[in-house]
């Protein structure tokens, strides 16, 4: 994709369906006059009346206890500088989102229109009663400083300037792990710092706090060692100023143990990483190229351990590790402000996270076979799902214990309960889906990439690395519409309509009349029928030069299933294919079968329909939970359609004893654990989150997914084939180019899993 196509979709994203990233959801009824009445005028006095009584009351009648203000003025917006607080928004907007999808918090971004420092503080806190906590984002040096302070030492909710403490508590937890595995003191390690902006200072201090000596440690500027014999150095520079007659970076690297870079990119050569000391820990953070490319770095030094700003390394110091759980932790204990303790409480269950055993989710997510403790797994992952459970109650902890929470934790357990449940879901399925992809692309068939809609996916699919489109369709088309769209990437297209691959389709014809010669197909129909997108698809994964197809974006579902059927086939021991539909949801992700082919399956099929999406479910990281659906609830009536789903949980139990699996079953009794658990307390759902709902007949799941998708405005992925020998998938009649992407994902992975299972096959023989 061409820079001017990025920007143009950077801008699109921000701008449509509607402008920005945030919206306000009310979280009460408001359906009727009664219900406003009470939301407004009068019953809204009610709460006021407590409030005026006791402030304290706020925190329980309004939404003041989960929201916080992220507040700039713009004047160091990321790399771009002094933009403006209006510039600034869309970064805010963004903070604010992250807040969300990582912590349930309330993220308002507020753009300040001063430079002036005791306006900008006396404005923050005339609005401070509105929130839980307050974020400063993106203020200069060394304004931001005195801005901190202050409001810290006048406000009495929690204050943090993410820009300085953020990259200063993850890296301080990435140093205590590298410092460990180099076997090296932080009390007498040489530490140089690259850059003396406020996040260097905050690293700087917050590392001292963990025992690194003054005397060991040499900051730089742009104007080279910060001495103290130099003049006009501001107090922050002051405090960190080296009685060491050095000038030079080259200087200062000579035999030191760490490097911090915090400042621009390419500023350490070969010869200055050579010049340290042995097991060298370096910490280049410059974004978006950090001080030494990291290719360059680990080439130079066998023994370095490393780190970066960046994502497609590893060791990310990304401050999503810090900001949403911290606040998540000081809201939760309604702490007056964020201590040095709690800073340290978070550095230190960081550190502590990356010595446990990985969940097998992460290590698919970012294609590792096993992530472990090491010189290249330092610090927890971003998306890693244990650290909402893990950073919070560590934070709270310290607050309690230093005497800044004013409503302490009782029930731990029951805390770290409430924790994971705020995880949701938002969208993280679809990013682990599309990292998985990522580790291991491989080549999908778009089978009617002559229409724009399915040219964009396959664009994306090849722009984000998720997998090689091959593109089928009228070639002048495709052409027509890759220039409409500035896709310049050089990729396959065929169109089987043509002459061209004239080999290739005389093959196929005689490898689908093979397969279909005792079925009525005559060498003369395989012929033409390998002339249509689909056939010829089908069979281009059928003789594997693709490993995935999806079509169905102009054509209905049983005609494009038709063929896959019957050249592609299902998998060994598989009597009948099935599908299943991903549901996004604010309680997390909801699997659904079988949505689109089995019109009245029996017991049997219920329970193979169950078993194998069991396993898909597993694909996607998450345990299955699953009910078995119907109109009754264990036993409660005769009916033949209950009983067939009574049947098929019998012989799950029995052969399958390992999938957690229970009914038949209503749905909200199924998804409601506390009606479950009070009605049905034998049930093996009992005091589980179910996740998969396996439906009694195509009607059921079908109307459901749907509904669910257009009421809720719920996203789907699928419908998801399970059962087939090779991977292809069947999309909807005139599917979303997201979920086009998403699905080209699904096929990815799904490839990934079939080569993984023949590997171990072979390595079995």
């Amino acid at each position: 994709m061409s820079k001017e196509s990025k920007r143009r979709e950077a801008l699109i994203y921000h701008a449509k369906p509607q402008p920005g990233k945030i919206k306000i959801v009310p979280t009460k009824r408001y359906a009727t006059q009664r219900d406003l009445a009470l939301a407004y005028s009068p019953g809204v006095a009610e709460p006021c009346l407590e409030i005026e009584k006791d402030k304290k009351n706020v925190y329980k009648y309004t939404a003041k206890g989960n929201m916080v203000a992220v507040i700039t003025n713009g004047t160091a917006v990321l790399g771009l500088g002094d933009i403006g607080p209006e510039a600034a928004k869309p970064v805010m907007e963004g903070k604010s989102l992250l807040f969300k999808i990582f912590a349930d918090i309330d993220g308002i971004d507020i753009e300040l229109d001063t430079k002036d420092v005791d306006k900008f503080i006396e404005t923050v806190k005339t609005i401070a009663p509105t929130f839980g906590g307050i974020n400063l984002e993106d203020i200069k040096a060394p304004e931001a400083f005195e801005i901190e302070r202050r409001l810290k030492e006048e406000l009495d909710i929690p204050v943090m300037h993410d820009d300085q403490h953020g990259t200063a508590i993850i890296s301080a937890a990435a140093l205590l792990n590298a410092l460990e595995i180099a076997n090296k003191k932080i009390e007498e390690v040489k530490i140089v710092i690259s850059g003396a902006g406020a996040a260097a200072v905050s690293c700087t201090r917050l590392y001292k706090a963990f025992g690194a000596k003054p005397e060991n440690i040499v900051m730089l500027d742009s104007k080279g060692v910060i001495r103290k014999d130099r003049g006009h150095l501001s107090v922050e520079k002051l405090e960190f100023a080296t009685d060491r007659k050095i000038d030079t970076l080259e200087e200062a690297m000579k035999n030191a143990d760490v490097f911090i870079g915090l400042s621009i990119a390419d500023i350490v050569s070969p010869e200055m990483l050579n010049s340290m000391a042995k097991n060298p820990i370096v910490f280049a953070m410059a974004n978006p190229n950090p001080e030494i490319d990291y290719d360059l770095a680990v080439a130079t030094r066998k023994d370095i351990i490393m780190a970066t700003g960046r994502s497609d390394h590893p060791n990310q110091v990304n401050n999503v590790l810090g900001f949403p759980f911290i606040f998540r932790g000081a809201l939760d204990v309604r702490a007056t402000k964020i201590n040095e303790a709690m800073k340290m409480a978070a550095v230190k269950a960081l550190a502590a996270l990356a010595k446990e055993p990985v969940p097998e989710q992460v290590n698919i997510t970012y294609g590792e076979t096993r992530l472990t403790f090491g010189r290249e797994y330092i610090i927890p992952k971003p998306f890693d799902p244990r650290l909402i459970g893990e950073i919070p109650p560590a934070v709270a902890k310290a607050a309690m214990e230093s005497g800044v929470a004013t409503e302490p934790i009782k029930d731990w357990e029951v805390y770290k309960e409430e924790l994971l449940q705020r995880l949701g879901n938002d969208n993280k399925v679809v990013r682990f889906l599309h990292d998985r992809a990522k580790a291991n692309p491989k080549r999908v068939v778009f089978a009617e990439a002559d229409h724009l809609d399915v040219l964009k996916a396959a664009q994306i699919v090849y722009d984000e690395g998720i997998a090689v489109p091959i593109l089928l369709g009228h070639k002048e088309t495709i052409l027509e519409l890759k220039e409409e769209i500035e896709f310049d990437a050089e990729v396959m297209i065929i169109d089987p309509k043509t002459d061209d691959y004239k080999e290739e389709k005389e093959l196929y014809a005689k490898k689908y009349w093979k397969l279909r010669k005792r079925k009525g197909v005559t060498l003369y129909d395989a012929q033409k029928k390998i002339r249509e997108r689909n056939y010829y698809a089908a069979m281009m994964v059928n003789e594997g030069d693709a490993d995935a197809m999806i079509s169905g974006y102009s054509r209905s579902y049983p005609t494009v299933l038709k063929p896959i059927l019957e050249l592609i086939g299902k998998a060994k021991g598989v009597f009948k294919a099935a599908t299943m539909n991903v549901m996004i949801t604010e309680r997390g992700p909801i699997f659904l079968a079988d949505t689109a082919i089995n019109v009245e399956p029996n017991a049997k099929e219920l329970a193979k329909i169950a078993q194998m999406t069991s396993t898909v479910v597993k694909m996607f990281g998450f345990e299955p939970v699953i009910a078995m659906l119907s109109y009754t609830n264990f036993g409660s009536s005769n009916n033949e359609k209950a009983v067939k789903v009574k049947e098929a949980v019998s012989y799950l139990h029995r052969y399958f004893p390992d999938i957690v699996v229970d009914g038949e079953l209503q749905s909200d009794f199924a998804l409601n654990s506390e009606m479950l658990r009070k009605n049905f307390p034998f049930s093996k759902l009992s005091g589980r989150k179910v996740n998969t709902l396996i439906f009694p007949n195509l009607d059921a799941a079908n109307i459901t997914y749907k509904l669910i998708k257009e009421l809720n405005k719920a996203d789907s992925i699928g419908p998801i084939m399970l059962g087939m020998q090779k991977p292809a998938h069947v999309i909807q009649l005139g599917a979303r180019v997201e979920e086009m992407v998403n699905m080209a994902a699904v096929a990815v992975v799904d490839a990934q899993e079939k080569e993984k299972r023949e590997n171990a096959k072979k390595r079995q023989v």
